[in-house]
């Protein structure tokens, strides 16, 4: 092989790989290990782990380590909230990049990690993962799963769900496909039936919590979920609205106001304002939908009768406050 060749393999595996690249690459290109060892003299470059070099000597970047664990444990892949951050960009929910970097390898291979990676091993590895990607990575919709399932509380693993789903990188019916496949799965029945009502237009932790505790759990009517509505600026999206009762409910997750405390009793000011004088928005916070559901719904149903529903709520439970 041409030196010029040789030169031009190991540019392009540099490039490929973010200034990363392996001994066996290298080898491959046609360098030998005296010329690895040249390179590493004159600082062109350094180890980053036992036979994967980097082509500076200052901070490697996450995504720089990423391959680095990668090309160590090859074949293997990003795995679980390090798949999704590398799909998603840096910022994914907090997503700390100095921490331990997830490796997915196959399920019958026994290795260790290195220093600053955590290996999971993945059955059905080869069809989980996206080769194509850089570095290669389990596929969005997989690691959504194995991300939310391994969440300790509800609020969480809904959490990673909706805004996995509703990225612009995948659908939850691409993620539920994914979930469909795990027969072996931490609340697998649960998990299911949150992707079903991400499906249907739940959007976050606090609109899936007032579908299930607030509008499910009493009988009220449904609402339409994110419905387009033109404004002078073009489309806004509306949490849920009751079409017949021309009804509005916004669902704020935001938690803080001058504090969580004050913000919360703001909002139940609005709500009983807007059951006062028949108002056509009404706009709920963590409190109403999670604290106080049954109180919430009584206050809701005194709305929509005033504008015309003629349903009957039913109480969710022995000790719920809601008359029908």
């Amino acid at each position: 092989m041409s030196q010029r060749r040789e030169v031009d393999l190991i540019g392009e595996h540099l490039s490929r790989q973010t200034g990363v690249i392996s001994r066996g690459q290298v080898h491959a290109a046609g360098e030998a290990v005296w010329d690895i060892r040249r390179r590493l003299r004159s600082r062109e470059w350094v180890r980053l782990l036992d036979g994967v070099y980097l082509d500076h000597t200052g901070e490697p970047t996450w995504l720089q380590r990423s391959w680095a664990g990668v090309l160590f444990l090859r074949p293997a892949a990003l795995a679980g909230s390090s798949a999704v951050r590398a799909a998603l960009g840096p910022g994914w929910r907090g997503y700390d990049d100095r921490g331990p970097i997830e490796i997915a390898v196959a399920r019958d291979r026994r290795v260790n990690a290195p220093a600053g990676y955590r290996v999971r091993r993945t059955t059905d590895f080869d069809r989980r993962v996206l080769w194509s990607a850089g570095p290669p990575r389990v596929r969005l919709e997989e690691a959504a799963v194995d991300v939310a399932a391994r969440q300790t509380g509800e609020f969480e693993a809904i959490a990673v769900l909706a805004d996995i789903c509703h990225s612009r990188r995948t659908t939850a019916a691409r993620v539920r496909d994914a979930w469909a496949g795990r027969t072996r799965l931490r609340r697998r029945a649960w998990l299911g039936a949150i992707l079903d009502d991400i499906a249907e237009g739940t959007c976050s932790v606090l609109e899936h919590g007032y579908l299930t505790r607030i509008e499910r759990a009493h009988g009220l009517p449904r609402g339409r979920r994110q419905a387009p509505q033109v404004a002078g600026r073009g489309p806004e999206f509306r949490d849920v609205v009751y079409l017949r009762q021309k009804m509005i409910v916004e669902l704020d997750g935001r938690l803080f106001h001058d504090t969580a405390r004050a913000r919360d009793v703001d909002l139940d000011r609005d709500l009983d304002a807007a059951a006062l004088v028949g108002g056509l928005t009404v706009r709920l916070g963590w409190g109403q939908v999670f604290e106080r559901p049954c109180r919430t719904t009584r206050r809701l149903v005194a709305l929509l009768r005033g504008r015309g529903w003629e349903g009957a709520p039913v109480p969710c439970g022995p000790t719920c406050t809601v008359q029908s």
